[in-house]
């Protein structure tokens, strides 16, 4: 089974993780809690009335995590290639990935050491959100100069899914969900508890 991990939980690496998950591939998310978010205050984002920032990270955190999405609060210090994947050191530990998805925010330093290639101060990548290193994703406010925004994030994070997803499944994967589909998600969801 492929494996992506996540470093970073804000609205970009959450979106990846509830993507990925959601759809069979087993995610982790290595997060320190320092997200911009807690400082925000929402009402800009579709479906989000006005509601604080730190609010909207718990139910996303809660929605994730009912998916089975493996979240650890711990700072990554190094992600390195490897001959097949990535390996991802927190705490002190390895631990390996076939893909890795950095939300790391306006930090850039696990994408420079990675050897991601960069366009000027931030990291370069397409539409799906690839970086230069195959299977590297860069989302979030690390792919762009000042232009920081919570839905933006989220739509990268899910961008670098979709593309994992599609890799995986050996072509152009849609995450597009019917009320019958909720009905037996949530349902197999309930039976488990």
């Amino acid at each position: 089974m492929a494996h992506v991990i996540v470093v970073g939980g804000g609205p970009a690496g959450l979106s990846a993780a509830l993507f990925t998950q959601k759809n069979g591939i087993e995610t982790t998310v290595f997060d320190t809690d320092k997200t911009w978010m807690h400082k925000a205050h929402l009402f800009n984002y579709p479906g989000i009335g006005s509601q604080d920032g730190t609010v909207f990270l718990d139910t996303l955190r809660r929605q994730v995590e009912a998916f089975g999405v493996e979240r650890h609060e711990a700072e990554v210090t190094d992600v390195s290639a490897s001959d097949d994947g990535f390996t991802v050191t927190a705490d002190g530990e390895d631990h390996d990935a076939d893909y890795v998805v950095l939300a790391t925010g306006a930090n850039r330093g696990l994408a420079e050491s990675l050897g991601c290639a960069f366009d000027g101060d931030v990291v370069d990548v397409g539409v799906t959100m690839e970086t230069s290193v195959e299977g590297a994703y860069a989302t979030g406010a690390m792919v762009r100069a000042e232009e920081w925004q919570a839905v933006i994030a989220a739509g990268d994070g899910a961008a670098a899914a979709l593309n994992i997803l599609s890799t995986e499944k050996g072509e152009n994967y849609h995450d597009f969900d019917v009320p019958g589909d909720a009905d037996e998600v949530f349902s197999a969801m309930a039976d488990e508890e």
